[in-house]
């Protein structure tokens, strides 16, 4: 194993791993490392800092300085991929013939250069199915700028996916994913998304509260927020809080005035604090309007939480349906809030979560099935 090397091409620093997409590239770059696979992190930077984690758990680590200037917003390829090209990392790849990943579309432009692709493995993980994913922004978007520039980068994303051809294989991170990817392109493999969790480390017994949490300066969270407050627990006299990384003020004022009683905002938790409210949660609500790719914080409320009430968009071809409970309108969760309130938490529903979660999100098994890919 000692002499398998790997490039990583990261869209973004994976550490700290803090939100959907870098969790996964960071935890399957050290799932990989931890076997002896040398891996080359290579990473584009717009706002986070090198961190020294990524130095002493990974064979060589590169850093890039991302162009977010407004010129690639007039370019023909999208916004997400032209802002990442690099000759700098060109020049780094050219140097060796070793295996490179790429992560997600955005980082695929290095499919185009015969130099770099010429007698080597190229992998992409698609993280979504892109243009699905800006398209659905565009549409939850207030700022009528914001929502121009998503859907124009949903046209130009949906053009440029062709490129995906060009590339051995596809890692699909869903089965949803998987199947869309199977009808466009050869070489399509499911591996399900890499994450911290090791076991199953629910509480027993019961909660006072309902949980919802996520990153509130995402329009789609705040308006999922926004759904639960105004139509779910208007009438249900069951304490909700909501914890998540910057809430706009508008979702501020909305709680504080007339719903400070039974509704409780924490605003940018640490993990310590969103661990315990995971853990000691009821129930723990997921709810999306994207059906597309994997939601991590929905591994995160079943590895560590009590019941999990989700809709059918957040599933999204997770294989999870079955530890979950779903609704997928107003009245079908305010009934089953209302159910799963008084019901125990007990150790058969643990074992249940074990058995399914160890068969399919086990880091360890899918790491060996991607070694498989790499050599």
């Amino acid at each position: 194993m000692s002499d398998l090397h790997l490039h990583i091409i990261s869209f973004d620093i994976p550490y700290p791993a803090n939100y959907g997409g870098v969790i996964d590239v960071f935890f399957k770059a050290k799932a990989l490392a931890e076997k002896g696979v040398k891996v080359h992190l290579h990473c584009f930077q717009y706002g986070k800092k090198p961190d020294k984690v990524l130095s002493d758990t990974f064979h060589k680590v590169y850093y890039y300085k991302r162009d977010i200037s407004k010129k690639h917003l007039f370019k023909s390829i999208p916004y997400i991929v032209s802002s990442r090209v690099s000759d700098e990392l060109i020049a780094t790849l050219k140097k060796d013939n070793y295996t490179i990943l790429m992560e997600g579309l955005h980082t695929s432009a290095l499919l185009e250069d015969e130099s770099v692709h010429s007698g080597r493995k190229m992998i992409v993980r698609p993280h979504n199915i892109e243009h699905e994913y800006y398209q659905n922004l565009a549409k939850v978007e207030s700022d009528i700028f914001k929502k121009y520039y998503f859907y124009n980068e949903a046209v130009k994303l949906r053009r440029y996916e062709n490129i995906l051809s060009k590339a051995d294989y596809l890692l699909a991170i869903s089965k949803n994913d998987e199947s869309y990817f199977k009808k466009h392109f050869k070489n399509v493999v499911f591996i399900p998304a890499f994450h911290p969790f090791k076991t199953v480390n629910c509480k027993t017994g019961k909660g006072n509260y309902v949980l919802y949490h996520g990153n509130l300066s995402v329009a789609e969270n705040s308006n999922a927020v926004k759904f639960l407050i105004n139509h779910v627990f208007d009438d249900l006299n069951i304490p909700l809080k909501i914890a998540g990384l910057n809430p706009p003020k508008a979702l501020i004022n909305m709680i504080n005035n007339g719903h400070e009683g039974d509704i409780e905002l924490i605003s940018n938790p640490d993990d310590t604090t969103l661990d315990d409210l995971i853990k000691n949660a009821q129930i723990n609500v997921s709810i999306t309007a994207q059906k597309t790719g994997l939601k991590l914080k929905l591994l995160n409320t079943l590895y560590n939480g009590r019941h999990c009430l989700v809709n059918e968009k957040m599933l999204s071809g997770s294989k999870l349906d079955e530890l979950c409970i779903i609704a997928n309108d107003h009245a079908t969760m305010k009934r089953k809030i209302k159910n799963l309130f008084d019901r125990e938490f007990d150790e058969s529903i643990i074992e249940e979560r074990r058995q399914k979660l160890t068969s399919i999100y086990n880091n360890g098994h899918n790491v060996d099935r991607l070694i498989e890919l790499i050599r």
